[in-house]
This record gives C-alpha cells, sequence and structure tokens, in this order.
C-alpha cells in the first residue's frame, strides 16, 4: 500500500503498511472522512511524521489523540493552528516551561517551531471524529504509533522520550533507559497538572541530556 508520509518514516514504517490491521484502519478511515467530520484535516494526518524527519528526532512527546473541536487539530499532539485559543493542557505546558526555563508565555499554541527542531510530537491515536474524544482509539492508530516508536527506541540513541499520563507511559513500557532518557510525570491537563506535572522540570532535564550528548538544546 502506498502511503503518503515523510521519505525517511515511509522507509522504516513501511512493513506495517501491508499488515492486515493496517489495510483495515486505511479502510475505516477513508470510510470516516468520506462519511462523517473527522480531524484533522486528511491532508495532515501524518503531518508530526511529515515535519520531524526520522533521523531528525531528538525527542518524542507522546499525545493521545487529536483535539476534535473545529480548527485545532493539525497533526501535533498538544499543538493547535494558529488564531487558535490554547488549550488548557498546553497552557499549563507553557506554565511549566516557563517556570522551568523562564521563558515568555507564547501567544500562539502551533508548536510546529518545536517540530523543526527535531520534537515528534506524536498522538497515539492519528485521527478522531467531531466531538467525540477517543472516538478512533481501538482501530488500528495505536499499534502504528507503538511501531514508530519502537524503531526510534531500537535505531536510535540518546533519544528523549517525555510521557505524561497513564497512557503516554504504557505506550513507552519497552523503552531502554539505558539508550535513551524516559521523563514520566502526570499529564498537565487540568485535572492531573497539581499532581506532579507542575515542577517536573522535563523541559530543562531533555536540554541538559541533549547538550551533554553533544545535541542541541531545544528552544522551548
Amino acid at each position: 500500500m502506498d502511503v503518503r508520509i515523510e521519505q525517511s518514516w515511509k522507509q522504516h514504517l513501511m512493513p506495517e503498511f501491508d499488515k492486515p490491521y493496517f489495510v483495515n484502519l486505511t479502510n475505516f478511515v477513508r470510510d470516516e472522512y468520506r462519511t462523517k467530520t473527522i480531524y484533522p484535516p486528511a491532508k495532515l494526518i501524518f503531518n508530526a511524521f511529515d515535519q520531524c524527519p526520522f533521523d531528525e528526532v531528538e525527542v518524542v512527546i507522546v499525545g493521545q489523540d487529536p483535539y476534535h473541536e473545529p480548527g485545532q487539530a493539525h497533526g501535533l499532539c498538544f499543538s493547535v493552528n494558529d488564531g487558535i485559543e490554547i488549550p488548557p493542557s498546553l497552557q499549563n505546558i507553557y506554565k511549566e516551561i516557563h517556570d522551568d526555563l523562564g521563558k515568555p508565555i507564547p501567544r500562539s499554541g502551533n508548536l510546529e517551531r518545536w517540530a523543526r527542531q527535531g520534537v515528534l510530537l506524536l498522538n497515539a491515536t492519528l485521527t478522531v471524529q467531531a466531538h467525540r474524544a477517543g472516538s478512533h482509539q481501538g482501530k488500528g492508530w495505536e499499534e502504528f504509533t507503538d511501531a514508530a516508536i519502537r524503531h526510534l527506541a531500537n535505531e536510535r540513541e540518546n533519544l528523549v522520550f517525555i510521557l505524561w499520563g497513564a497512557y503516554a507511559q504504557r505506550k513507552g513500557e519497552s523503552i531502554d533507559t539505558n539508550r535513551h532518557l524516559v521523563l514520566k510525570s502526570p499529564h498537565p491537563s487540568p485535572l492531573s497538572a497539581h499532581r506532579g506535572f507542575f515542577g517536573n522540570k522535563h523541559f530543562s532535564k531533555a536540554n541538559e541530556y541533549l547538550v551533554a550528548h553533544g545535541k542541541k538544546p531545544i528552544d522551548w
């Protein structure tokens, strides 16, 4: 099956495209886009991969599924398009960056600037039905994004995996912590941020690790 995804990722993920689960997933997603309102726009389903080629990944942030209200989702976890109100979880991420690194809080929730520096903003599920959070979970996306994480963990060295909340942490269970830095805390959602997300200093810790391994820090 020919999947329109960034070429380096295509080479690594090619074995997935002909597996039965992915064929079934593709048929399901096509039918959903044809008959319902689905986010993100179809051309942006693989935006996280397209913005951050395999060999340029330095940090992986794992989200759950795309935003499900109009104009928000554009294929990068936690990120929204310019001009869209910054969602509560991202507001809390910005607060932690401000407290951790002293950086001013941005006016835009568009995180493409992170992706261009090597931050893979990967949702576990890459599509969602409008107004129905979690509606495309359990259809096959999780197996596909597990494969992406597995390839990075097995074929790259000294990456930073940032796993907020139990869901993301389950997806990162197989990562070798001798080869990579794995940072875990509660989710930045207003429901859980005060249980340990605030004060986790993940952004400075990520940069310290990158610099220690001869890499550029991320301009968060």
